[in-house]
C-alpha cells in the first residue's frame, strides 16, 4: 500500500472481463486515473453488478481489499439495485452510463475517497498522540519513554529510524538521547556541523523540510553524496522548544518506499514533537521537586556551618565602609555587612540564603556572574564596575572586587563601593574634554601646545593646514624648533616670560614667521601662554592666525591707492596746465603783436631790430612751450640737476601722428 493517499491514481475493474473496460478506460483518463489490474496499485473500484458474477466477485473484493472505494455499475431492476446495496459502494450508476456521467462520478467517488482516507488518518493520529500522552504522564523512565516515542512514530511513518538529539553547551556540539532501532544507543555525542538540518532548526525555531534531500541547497556536496549513497529520499527536523527556547531536534529521514513526508504528517510530527517537549521540561521539573526537600536540608546545614565558620570575618567586616558579602559555591549570599546592606536598600537577614542576582539586581547579569565565577575558579578580580538596581528602585554604580575565600569550600568574598558619583563626574570630564577637543579640532587659526623640552603635545587641524604636517606626525617627535626659524623659538619662549610683553606668562599680539613643511616662511599673527599648576610650568600654548591672504590684500590695497594717487595727481597736473596755458596765451599774444610791429617800423640795420626779433622769436618759444602745457595728459618725470625730477613736456603731452 502506498505511503500517502494524498493522490488517488488507480481504479481496478471487477470482475475483470466486464463488457464496461473500454466505457471505463475513456472515463479514467478524463477523471485523471488509469486503470490498474491488481488491487496493490488501486484506491477505487468499479463492480460490474451486469456482468456474470459481478455480485460475488464485489463481495470477494470487499472482504480482501477493505482500503477500496467501490462504485457499483447496476442494472434497470429494483433487485439489482438491492444488490448493490449489500456493497456499501460510495456510487451506484445504472447501465448504459453516459461517457461524460461516468467520469463525473469517479470524480467524486474519487473525492470521498480521500476525504474518508483522511478522517482514518486523523483518528490514528489521534490514538497514537494520547497514548503518548498516556505514557508522558505515567512513566518515569525518562530513557524509555523517549525510545518508545521514536519507535512508535518510525513504525506509524514507515521508516527505518527516527532520532531525537539534544543540543549541547556549544553551537556544534549534540546529543542522541533516543533511537526508534536500537533501544541501548543513547547519550552519543555528535558533531553538529554534519547536520544543516539541525543546525537551521536550531537558528529559526522552524521545522526543516527536504523532500528531495540530495539535491537540496541546505546540505553540502559531502552531506549530498552521503545522503544520496544511504538512500536517503527525504528529512524531516522538528524543533522541541523548552521555555522559549530550542533544546532538542526530532529527526526523521526516509528511505525505502517512502519518498516524501506530507504536509499533514509534518503538523502531526510537530504536535509530537511539542508534546515530547512539555514531557522532558515536566520530567525535569518532577525530579528537581523529588530531590527538593533533601538537597534544601542539605543546603541549609551547610550554609549554617559555613556561616558559623565566617563569625570571625563577621566582626571585622561590620566595622568597614565597603560592602562586603561571602557567597557559597552557588553564588547564594552567606553573610551581608552593614554597609553592604545599606547600600543595597536590603537588611543582612533578607539578603542570607538569596542569589546574589535577587539581592543587587544587576543591569547586565553576564558582567557580575562572570565576576563571581572567576573567583570561585580561585582567581581575584578587582575594579569591575557593576550597574545594580536596590529594592527601593536606586540605580547604583558599583566597584567590585570578587576573591576566592577559602578553597576547599568554594566559598568567595565579594566586595563593593558607590561609585555612582565618581562615574558620572568621569562622564561628565569625558564629555567636557571631548568637546574641547571638538572645539579645538573646528578652529580655523592653528592652536599648537608644546611641553618644557619644546615637544609638541597638541597639534589641531588649523595647524595641520598651517604647517603641512599631521597631527600624528607632530605629536610622534616633532619639536617646536622645527616649526620657526632658527632662533625664533627661545626668542618667543623670552618674550612670553618677560612682563613686557602682555605680563608674565602671557604673549600679547606680534608679527612672526612660521616654516611650513615645504620650507615656505609662513607670516603669522599669534599669542601665547604658559600654563601653570601650583605655580610651575607645566606647557606653553600658542594660537597663530595665517597672515598670507590678509598681506596679499593689503598689498593690493597699497597698488591701488598708490596708483589712486598717481591718477589724483596727474588730473592736478592736467587741470593746472590747462589753466597756466590758458593764461599765458593772452599776453604771449600781445607780445608777440608788440614784437611783430615794431620789428616792421624798424630796419634791419637799426640797432633796435635786433633785439625785437629776439623778443619776437622767444615769444614764439614761450608760445610753442604754452601749446605742449595745454595738451598735458598724464604725470611724466625726467631727472634734471641730479636727482631731482622735473615734469617732461614731449613724455606728458600727447601728440598726433
Amino acid at each position: 500500500m502506498p505511503s500517502s493517499l494524498e493522490f488517488v491514481s488507480g481504479i481496478t475493474l471487477v470482475p475483470p472481463d466486464s463488457p464496461a473496460r473500454e466505457s471505463l478506460a475513456a472515463a479514467a483518463t478524463r477523471a485523471g486515473l488509469r486503470v490498474v489490474a491488481g488491487v496493490e496499485e488501486a484506491s477505487l473500484a468499479l463492480v460490474d453488478l451486469t456482468a456474470p458474477g459481478g455480485l460475488a466477485a464485489g463481495q470477494a473484493l470487499l472482504g480482501a481489499a477493505p482500503h477500496l472505494t467501490l462504485v457499483a455499475l447496476a442494472g434497470q431492476g429494483e433487485d439489482s439495485f438491492a444488490a448493490a446495496q449489500a456493497l456499501k459502494p460510495a456510487d451506484v450508476l445504472t447501465a448504459p452510463v453516459a461517457l461524460h456521467e461516468l467520469a463525473w462520478r469517479l470524480q467524486g467517488a474519487v473525492e470521498r475517497h480521500v476525504e474518508r482516507e483522511e478522517q482514518a488518518r486523523s483518528q490514528e493520529d489521534l490514538a497514537l498522540l494520547l497514548e503518548l500522552t498516556a505514557d508522558y504522564a505515567e512513566t518515569s523512565d525518562v530513557e524509555a519513554l523517549l525510545h518508545g516515542v521514536t519507535r512508535r512514530l518510525a513504525e506509524k511513518l514507515d521508516i527505518a529510524r527516527a532520532t531525537l538529539v539534544m543540543l549541547g553547551r556549544s553551537a556544534d556540539e549534540g546529543l542522541i538521547v533516543a533511537t526508534s532501532d536500537d533501544p541501548t544507543l543513547k547519550n552519543l555525542r555528535i558533531d553538529l556541523s554534519r547536520y544543516p538540518e539541525i543546525r537551521e532548526v536550531t537558528r529559526t525555531g522552524r521545522p526543516v523540510v527536504m523532500q528531495e534531500a540530495s539535491t537540496h541547497p541546505l546540505l553540502g556536496d559531502v552531506e549530498r553524496r552521503a545522503v544520496a549513497a544511504r538512500g536517503i529520499h527525504a528529512i524531516a527536523a522538528l524543533p522541541l522548544p523548552i521555555r522559549g527556547q530550542v533544546r532538542g531536534v526530532l529527526l526523521l529521514r526516509a528511505t525505502g518506499r517512502r519518498r516524501t513526508f506530507t504536509p499533514r504528517e509534518i503538523d502531526f510530527l510537530t504536535t509530537v514533537a511539542h508534546a515530547t517537549a512539555v514531557a522532558l521540561r515536566n520530567a525535569s521539573v518532577l525530579e528537581s521537586v523529588r530531590g527538593q526537600t533533601e538537597a534544601e536540608k542539605t543546603a541549609r546545614l551547610a550554609a549554617e556551618e559555613q556561616a558559623a565558620s565566617f563569625k570571625p570575618y563577621q566582626l571585622f567586616f561590620a566595622h568597614v565602609s565597603e560592602g562586603v558579602a561571602i557567597l557559597d559555591d552557588k553564588a547564594c549570599v552567606l553573610s551581608l555587612n552593614p554597609s553592604g546592606a545599606a547600600m543595597l536598600d536590603v537588611s543582612a537577614e533578607d539578603a542570607r540564603g538569596r542569589h546574589l542576582h535577587q539581592v543587587t539586581q544587576p543591569v547586565d547579569e553576564s558582567v557580575l556572574m562572570e565576576l563571581v565565577t572567576t573567583a570561585a575558579r580561585g582567581e581575584a578580580r578587582s575594579g569591575t564596575d557593576v550597574e545594580v538596581c536596590t529594592s527601593k528602585g536606586r540605580r547604583l554604580t558599583l566597584s567590585m572586587s570578587a576573591a576566592p575565600l577559602r578553597d576547599e569550600e568554594a566559598a568567595t568574598i565579594l566586595s563593593f563601593r558607590d561609585v555612582t558619583d565618581a562615574r558620572k563626574l568621569e562622564d561628565e570630564l569625558l564629555q567636557t574634554k571631548d568637546f574641547l577637543e571638538r572645539l579645538i579640532d573646528s578652529s580655523v587659526d592653528a592652536i599648537i601646545a608644546a611641553d618644557l623640552k619644546g615637544r609638541i603635545i597638541l597639534f589641531n587641524k588649523g595647524a595641520e593646514a598651517l604647517c603641512g604636517y599631521t597631527a600624528q606626525e607632530a605629536l610622534n617627535g616633532l619639536t617646536v624648533h622645527q616649526l620657526y626659524p632658527p632662533g625664533v623659538a627661545k626668542r618667543v619662549m623670552a618674550m612670553i616670560r618677560a612682563p613686557e610683553h602682555g605680563g608674565k606668562g602671557r604673549l600679547s599680539l606680534i608679527r612672526e614667521e612660521l616654516v611650513h613643511r615645504s620650507g615656505e616662511r609662513v607670516p603669522v599673527n599669534m599669542t601665547a601662554s604658559i600654563v601653570y599648576e601650583g605655580g610651575r610650568e607645566v606647557f606653553s600654548v600658542g594660537i597663530f592666525t595665517d597672515m598670507r591672504a590678509r598681506m596679499q590684500l593689503e598689498r593690493k590695497l597699497s597698488d591701488v591707492e598708490t596708483r589712486l594717487e598717481e591718477s589724483e595727481k596727474s588730473a592736478v597736473i592736467v587741470a593746472l596746465a590747462g589753466t597756466a596755458a590758458h593764461e599765458l596765451n593772452q599776453p604771449l599774444t600781445s607780445v608777440m603783436g608788440y614784437a611783430e610791429l615794431l620789428k616792421r617800423k624798424l630796419k634791419e640795420d637799426d640797432f633796435a631790430w635786433k633785439p625785437v626779433d629776439i623778443i619776437y622769436r622767444e615769444a614764439e618759444r614761450m608760445a610753442e612751450i604754452v601749446r605742449k602745457i595745454g595738451k598735458i595728459t598724464r604725470y611724466e618725470t625726467k631727472s634734471y640737476m641730479g636727482a631731482q625730477q622735473i615734469l617732461d613736456l614731449d613724455k606728458a603731452t600727447s601728440h598726433e601722428d
